[in-house]
């Protein structure tokens, strides 16, 4: 029994073996037909039609994902901290749903249960999974956490300083009745977003709206470039999708022999 959980283990967790990349495939293909079920059983016409072959459709994927989740905690070496971590509540809350509609009738009364449903959109987080750069782009966003972190406030702080002088140039005459008003305008306009319910009359105002405007492409490219520049660093580590049993992190370098988390032999 033992061998056969460290077989399964192997197959389950171990993305890099041909067995793991054949089993991340195959459940990579469930996601997506659960995924795209969920989506084709929100159109009413198609729902009417064939909703007797999408409820047999979505239990087949819940009881796959119930034994996926099961025979996981069944083979990690750590049930309870897999239970705990990000993918193992994913995991979780991605069948969790299925079953709370069991419960219910479809009375109108209870009819708002089915919105819990919507939950299972939950399963599609799993492909980070399969990406084997994934954790290169997570630790490009939490080592650019700084960087962007200024920046927003630096964004902040010019949203606060045009709206107050859109608010003084306009007035309420126009429509910018306070300085949040005329920040709201702000943002719409410097995110290139343009609603239209806000604009500036006065030529004065209609300049300030053109540097703006003009500022928005700016505001797009930084953060762009920061996470960029990042990638390109920290792409070279090469990292892989090896698996630690005993703190569930993915991605290790390919000569590594102990996790560089917790220092759990792989």
């Amino acid at each position: 029994m033992e061998k056969i959980r460290e077989r399964a283990y192997r197959v389950i967790f171990e993305a890099e073996t041909p067995s793991g990349k054949l089993f991340d495939l195959l459940l990579l293909g469930a996601i997506m037909g659960s995924i795209a079920v969920v989506v084709v059983e929100s159109v009413e016409s198609v729902r009417l039609r064939y909703g007797e072959q999408l409820y047999w459709l979505e239990g087949l994927f819940t009881v796959l994902f119930t034994l996926e989740y099961v025979v996981r905690i069944w083979v990690s070496p750590r049930p309870r901290r897999y239970a705990a971590s990000f993918f193992g509540v994913v995991d979780l809350l991605s069948i969790v749903p299925s079953y709370l509609g069991l419960l219910f009738t479809e009375s109108g009364s209870l009819m708002v249960i089915r919105v819990i449903r919507l939950l299972r959109i939950f399963r599609i987080l799993k492909l980070v999974r399969f990406l084997g750069e994934g954790e290169v782009l997570l630790g490009a966003l939490w080592a650019s956490r700084f960087k962007i972190t200024v920046f927003l406030g630096s964004v902040l702080s010019g949203v606060l300083i045009i709206g107050t002088i859109i608010y003084i140039i306009e007035g309420p005459e126009h429509g910018f009745h306070n300085i949040p008003q005329g920040m709201y305008w702000a943002i719409v306009t410097l995110t290139t977003v343009g609603y239209g319910d806000l604009a500036p009359i006065t030529p004065f105002g209609r300049l300030l709206a053109s540097v703006v405007m003009i500022l928005g492409y700016g505001v797009i490219a930084v953060p762009t470039g920061i996470v960029s520049a990042e990638l390109a660093m920290s792409g070279r580590d090469h990292l892989n999708s090896r698996h630690c049993g005993q703190c569930q992190l993915e991605g290790h370098a390919r000569d590594a022999s102990f996790c560089r988390r917790c220092g759990e032999r792989l």
